[in-house]
């Protein structure tokens, strides 16, 4: 916690130690000329050590899965192949949710610890191509369900396992070299994502990004020099869940150039935020006091985290 930006107390301290072991076993089978699978069993072990300053959200945590895969994937014709893909997956918890047992905020109010791995399942159908001479394209549509969601918590200034949801959208992504030395590419997604349950504070799951846009050009080796630019967009989002609070996109432009000294050495320069946006990298909504006339529990108000101011960095690197 702080206050005129000096802290004057801590929520929690806390050391984690985190070990994690992930073997995966996979088969591909060209069952007929135009037809293979590719198979898979990824497993999962993570194991959470907690040292807190409060002794009780302190301890261990354990947990492990099998995750299997399958692919079918039909072709070429025409350059063009189809597929179909279904597996599961998870996503792992704070560690420190692994072990808590009380509210770091007060030390009192009980807190439920939450699952170590939590389980997704998924699946995607897509279809890819070289049809056009120089451009390779992927257009797929996918859906998600994963048995709870984390969102960040900012008075704990930590995530919180929470309610089950739902993705589906689709991404079409595609990279064209019309020249050996120039490169077009340019993925974008739109989805979709709620929570799946029934709950009165509504279904928007906070800070999940519906639209999202990577595209760029890159220029290799003409008479030693190269560069490029980069475009990243991330449409408006969701701050809370009866979609009442929502924040504005964030739009980047990042450029590079460089010059090949010799084989061995290169000189380039980096620009960040060329257009020196003030777009804000990260968004959330949540109850703070910046001063003694407002209420004691606070007031509710969207909190971010602003884009790097531009900037410009210099490398020079040698390769051996």
């Amino acid at each position: 916690k702080t206050q005129a930006r000096v802290r004057y107390a801590t929520t929690r301290d806390d050391a984690v130690k985190q070990v994690s072991v992930s073997p995966y076993i996979e088969n591909q089978t060209q069952w007929l000329s135009k037809f293979r699978t590719v198979a898979g069993v990824r497993g999962e072990f993570y194991h959470f050590d907690v040292a807190s300053d409060d002794p009780r959200n302190s301890g261990t945590a354990s947990d492990g899965r099998a995750s299997p895969k399958l692919s079918l994937i039909f072709g070429p014709w025409y350059d063009t192949e189809y597929y179909i893909s279904l597996g599961y997956g998870f996503h792992s918890n704070d560690a420190r949710g692994s072990t808590i047992t009380v509210d770091p905020a007060d030390h009192v109010t009980p807190v439920q610890p939450a699952d170590t791995l939590v389980e997704a399942r998924g699946a995607e159908a897509g279809v890819r191509t070289g049809i056009v001479p120089g451009l390779h394209s992927t257009v797929s549509v996918f859906l998600l369900d994963i048995d709870s969601e984390l969102l960040f918590v900012g008075d704990a200034g930590a995530t919180e396992a929470s309610r089950p949801s739902r993705r589906y959208g689709v991404e079409f992504t595609n990279y064209y070299t019309p020249l050996s030395w120039l490169t077009f590419d340019a993925d974008v997604s739109v989805s979709d994502s709620r929570f799946s349950d029934h709950d009165t504070s509504g279904p928007h799951i906070p800070g999940s990004i519906s639209t999202v846009v990577a595209a760029g050009v890159t220029v290799d080796d003409i008479h030693g020099f190269f560069g490029g630019l980069r475009l990243r967009f991330f449409g408006p989002r969701s701050l809370i869940e009866d979609d009442s609070q929502r924040s504005a996109a964030t739009v980047l432009l990042n450029a590079d150039i460089g010059y090949k000294l010799d084989h061995h050495w290169q000189l380039a320069a980096g620009i960040f935020n060329l257009l020196d946006s003030r777009d804000h990298d990260i968004d959330y909504y949540y109850a703070s006091r910046i001063s003694a006339s407002e209420p004691v529990d606070g007031v509710n108000d969207i909190h971010f985290h602003p884009v790097e101011p531009r900037q410009v960095r210099f490398t020079l690197t040698g390769r051996f």
